[in-house]
């Protein structure tokens, strides 16, 4: 029997609530994705901060979790913590908010009949007592999201580059470029999925050319794009990956042939 990972829209905004049941000894690696998250595992609440690589995330061999992924740049404000503190971490909820507070949400969400339905109620009434977040740096993963570059985003919104890399390493954990990097793997990987072809969906996410695309899934990702899809490969938590025609397709080449181009991301 396979995992299962379902998602849905939250009411905290721009956020997903997402739920995971593996079977014992299933191993899921977590691709960079911007987002931070507010995670039930092995009953207990933690944080999981802004990824620059592909993380295999600890807890009990099997079992179901529940996450509740804020968008690039909204989970700062909501947990009280520059994302910067927490990048390629994964910490207890209690290391960043009172000890009281959070056993008494643990024996909350422990007793639920649904635990990520009482995952997400405390991440909205938490949204809704903390400061908005910060909506310059809401413009910014939109814009690089949407594959303008790093220059264009800046001058889009008033700011230099130095201010620009400082605010975002409070909102995103890393810098824009870096930033940047993980949207369009993104990108690309979701029309993969998708069934586009991997040279067609490099360029359109925004790479130079398929082997670009390449070289950024094994750096940001630790793996080639053929091991990532191949079919024995375990779905990801964070990202639905369901029995694409991607999936099986042997006609799908990890890199092209030399292009003799050396951009780089």
């Amino acid at each position: 029997m396979g995992d299962r990972y379902e998602e849905r829209a939250s009411r905290v905004d721009g956020a997903k609530v997402w739920t995971l049941t593996v079977p014992t000894g299933a191993v899921h690696p977590v691709l960079p994705d911007g987002c931070m998250d507010l995670l039930w595992i092995g009953g207990r609440l933690r944080v999981a901060g802004p990824d620059t690589h592909a993380e295999t995330p600890s807890g009990p061999d099997g079992g179901s979790y529940a996450g509740v992924r804020f968008a690039p740049g909204t989970a700062p404000a909501l947990l009280g913590v520059p994302a910067h503190e927490l990048r390629d971490r994964r910490v207890a909820l209690a290391d960043l908010w009172p000890g009281a507070l959070v056993r008494e949400l643990t024996e909350r969400v422990a007793g639920a009949a649904d635990p990520a339905a009482a995952l997400e109620d405390i991440a909205v009434r938490r949204a809704a007592d903390a400061g908005p977040p910060d909506p310059a740096m809401r413009s910014v993963a939109a814009h690089l999201d949407s594959g303008r570059t790093v220059a264009q985003t800046a001058r889009t919104v008033g700011l230099g580059a130095r201010q620009l890399h400082r605010r975002s390493l409070t909102a995103f954990g890393y810098g824009p470029k870096t930033l940047a990097r993980v949207l369009r793997l993104q990108r690309a990987l979701a029309l993969v999925r998708s069934g586009t072809p991997y040279a067609e969906a490099a360029l359109a996410a925004g790479c130079a050319d398929q082997a670009h695309l390449a070289r950024e899934m094994r750096e940001l990702g630790g793996t080639t794009l053929t091991a990532y899809f191949a079919p024995e490969l375990p779905s990801l938590a964070r990202q639905e990956v369901r029995d694409s025609p991607q999936a099986s397709a042997a006609a799908n080449s990890d890199t092209a042939q030399p292009s003799g181009s050396r951009t780089t991301a």
